[in-house]
C-alpha cells in the first residue's frame, strides 16, 4: 500500500507542474490588458550571449495598454528593440532613447474569437499530458501486483488516480473559463 501512495503522491506532483505550465503558457496570450509576462520568452543578445530580456531590462506596466522596458544598460536599447521585434508577439516598439515602450491595442472580436482557439488548444495540450500521467500512474501501479500488493489495493489505487486526474482536469476547465472570460471582456 506504501508503493501505491508513492505512486499517487508523484502523479499529483506532475499534474500540478502540468498545470504550472499551462498557466504560464496562458500567461503569453495577451487579452488585451498589458501584462510584463508577455515577454517572457524573448532572448536579447547581452555580449555574445542570449539572454531573457528581464535580465538585461527593468519592465513595468505604467497603465492597462502600456509595457515599458527600461534597459540597465542605454547602449542595449537596440538589441532590445530588435529581439521584440523579431518574437512575433505583433508589438511594434517605440523607444525615446531612455525607455522602449510596447502599446497594446484593442483586441478585435475576431482577434478575441482566435485567442479563445489558441487557449482551447493549450487546455488540450493540458489535458492529455494529465491523462499520460494517469496512464503511466496505472501502469506502474498495476505492475505491483507482481511484487506481492493484491488486486484489491490495485483497483483502490487506480480508483484514486482517476479521482486525482478528474479534480485536476476540472481544475483546467476553470482555468479555461476564467481566461476565455478575461479575454472576451470589452
Amino acid at each position: 500500500m506504501e508503493e501505491i501512495e508513492l505512486y499517487l503522491e508523484d502523479a499529483r506532483d506532475t499534474m500540478e507542474k502540468a498545470l504550472k505550465h499551462l498557466n504560464i503558457e496562458l500567461g503569453k496570450i495577451r487579452a488585451g490588458k498589458a501584462s510584463t509576462n508577455m515577454l517572457d520568452g524573448i532572448q536579447v543578445e547581452y555580449y555574445g550571449v542570449q539572454s531573457p530580456l528581464h535580465t538585461v531590462a527593468s519592465i513595468t506596466t505604467p497603465d492597462a495598454r502600456t509595457i515599458a522596458i527600461k534597459p540597465f544598460e542605454r547602449k542595449m536599447i537596440g538589441e532590445i528593440e530588435k529581439a521584440i521585434r523579431n518574437s512575433n508577439i505583433g508589438l511594434a516598439p517605440t523607444n525615446d532613447g531612455d525607455v522602449i515602450r510596447l502599446n497594446i491595442p484593442p483586441l478585435t472580436e475576431e482577434r478575441r474569437r482566435d485567442l479563445v482557439k489558441k487557449v482551447k488548444q493549450e487546455i488540450e495540450v493540458a489535458k492529455v499530458n494529465v491523462r499520460n500521467i494517469r496512464k503511466d500512474t496505472n501502469d506502474g501501479i498495476r505492475k505491483l501486483t507482481k511484487e506481492g500488493v493484491s488486486e484489491d489495493d490495485v483497483k483502490r489505487g487506480e480508483e484514486r488516480v482517476q479521482k486525482l486526474t478528474d479534480s485536476f482536469v476540472a481544475r483546467i476547465d476553470e482555468t479555461f473559463v476564467a481566461k476565455e472570460q478575461d479575454i472576451m471582456a470589452v
